[in-house]
């Protein structure tokens, strides 16, 4: 495998004296630092005077080895896309292979002192389980439930079998695990009741947005502000369990039933599910109400959705969306969008009153509720009013931050005496630096 020589990025700085706590960081699913979540992780454990590297995929026109805003990155060749049961053994399969190479390379060279794997998939353990023979530490951070989100993608018709294995994945990784980081109280449960990890072991560390993120106005898009029309907005992951293909059917509802043809619909993002979606949109009579985006990133997607009159998340109710964090509800919250979202308690948690929530997988109801709200422009301006401002004072990722070193200050003790403090610092110490590479966190799938 060719490593390319280090590039070495803006935000580059000294290591501090806690440059002995070093954490290796293992990632399969997206490539770094375009994964956000793992990006803000890395970022705010480098500012508290830890040594990160992060192996993952190569994205495309990224180098194999570069340093990122202080971030040691080595990548491996990404596998093509899965598809079927085999593909995901393949795509699995060659990705641990991959990390257990560059991880041996790490601990020849620079070491580390802590493996933090974030799932999916399930499998890093096996690598951890290696390491932990050397007194290495192991933090699982629990992205994603591996199990819930198989059944989900196949509409609840997965092979029993593979749930099994799934879980057993799951339940061992727990058990190997020094710590625990889940996104959610509901995450906190699985981990405690299916994984039996005690709760001093486990800490929650939420997704959220930035708060440098929310300053300043962003100028709506003016094609789609000059067309007259109720704008609707969705951005995220198109995969089989993400719910689009339901809210196609809503949109059918709306256009057929109610007779409500003074709308547009962007839908931005991709995914496994992207083309099958448009070709369901065509099925269903939709040309012309909806518009397949693609992937856009930054300020273009950001003027995409101020120019949106609503936002959706159509994610059914099933053992996996229940649990999970979606992020786009807190980018629609950011831009001051009122919200139509099934009934799902996670939802509930995250937007509270700045969502209409329709009876769980109700789509007939869910066209009604958004037919309703495109009547009413002065609902829709209070309950987008109410999003920042929960961001802001509870639900930014800057929150999230002392929690992160909290569960650090567990792993390694000798960690608790660091120099740099979130607590004494203005939380603009530890933000992530800006990246060219930078994609919108709504995207990211589950949590």
């Amino acid at each position: 495998m060719r490593i390319a020589g280090t590039v070495k990025t803006e935000g580059e700085k000294p290591m501090s004296r806690l440059a002995r706590n070093r954490i290796l960081m293992l990632l399969e699913n997206m490539p770094f630092p375009q994964d956000v979540r793992v990006r803000r992780e890395a970022n705010a454990l480098h500012a508290a005077g830890y040594r990160v590297t992060v192996i993952c995929p190569v994205g495309k026109g990224q180098p194999y080895r570069e340093t990122v805003n202080g971030v040691r990155v080595y990548r491996y060749p990404a596998p093509r896309a899965a598809i079927g049961f085999l593909g995901y053994v393949w795509e699995y399969g060659w990705s641990m292979v991959a990390s257990f190479f560059l991880a041996a390379l790490v601990f020849l060279t620079d070491g580390f002192d802590v493996i933090h794997a974030h799932n999916p998939p399930d499998t890093f353990v096996f690598i951890a389980m290696l390491y932990k023979l050397f007194g290495k530490r192991f933090v699982f951070d629990h992205h994603d439930l591996s199990a819930e989100m198989y059944q989900a993608r196949l509409s609840g018709r997965g092979n029993p079998m593979v749930y099994r294995v799934l879980v057993w994945l799951e339940k061992l990784t727990c058990r190997f695990a020094d710590h625990v980081i889940v996104t959610n109280e509901s995450y906190k449960r699985f981990a405690m009741e299916r994984g039996r990890v005690p709760e001093t072991r486990i800490t929650i560390v939420r997704n959220g947005l930035e708060l440098s993120s929310l300053n300043g106005n962003v100028e709506p898009d003016r094609g789609l502000r000059g067309m007259g029309k109720t704008i609707i907005g969705f951005v995220g992951v198109m995969g089989f369990q993400d719910g689009v293909d339901c809210l196609l059917r809503v949109l059918q509802h709306l256009v057929y039933d109610l007779r409500r043809t003074d709308f547009h619909c962007v839908l931005i993002g991709g995914g496994d599910a992207w083309v099958r979606l448009k070709a369901q949109a065509r099925q269903l009579g939709l040309d012309g109400h909806v518009q397949f985006m693609g992937f856009i990133f930054g300020e273009e997607l950001r003027r995409y959705l101020s120019a949106a009159d609503l936002c959706v998340d159509a994610s059914p109710s099933n053992p996996y969306t229940a649990h999970s964090t979606m992020f786009k509800i807190m980018e629609y919250m950011s831009l001051g969008k009122p919200i139509v979202a099934f009934d799902l308690p996670e939802h509930r948690f995250t937007a509270q009153d700045a969502a209409v929530y329709v009876p769980a997988n109700d789509e007939r109801g869910f066209a009604r509720a958004i037919s309703r709200l495109m009547d009413d422009p002065r609902r829709r301006v209070a309950l987008g009013e109410l999003g920042p401002r929960r961001i802001k004072t509870q639900l930014a990722w800057d929150y999230s931050i002392p929690n992160l070193l909290r569960a650090y200050r567990l792993v390694l003790p000798q960690a608790a005496h660091s120099e740099l403090e979130v607590s004494q610092k203005p939380m603009s110490t530890v933000r992530s630096q800006p990246s060219p590479l930078t994609q919108t966190p709504g995207y990211k799938s589950g949590n």
